[in-house]
């Protein structure tokens, strides 16, 4: 059940941050979205225990999770946006 909360909550918090984010090199789909979240949850919680917001084995939340994809989204806007305008 917990693997299915994690897909569940990742989804939600992907679709938020994409809501939130502007931008045209978004992943879509129904797949990167909730892998999206997932990351986003990842990178929350790295960030949060490496600041001492979180203790170890503790994870970030919903909130938490999308502020890390949001995080998550705009490193891959800038990368996408560096590698758009250096093509010919």
């Amino acid at each position: 059940m917990g693997i299915l909360w994690t897909i569940l909550i990742g989804f939600v918090a992907g679709v938020l941050a994409k809501l939130i984010t502007p931008g045209d090199n978004e992943p879509s789909g129904f797949i990167l979205t909730t892998i999206l979240g997932i990351v986003g949850a990842f990178v929350a919680t790295y960030l949060g225990q490496a600041l001492g917001w979180y203790n170890a084995g503790e994870g970030a939340g919903f909130i938490g999770a999308t502020v890390g994809a949001i995080i998550v989204l705009l490193v891959w806007g800038a990368i996408a946006g560096r590698q758009r305008s250096t093509l010919p």
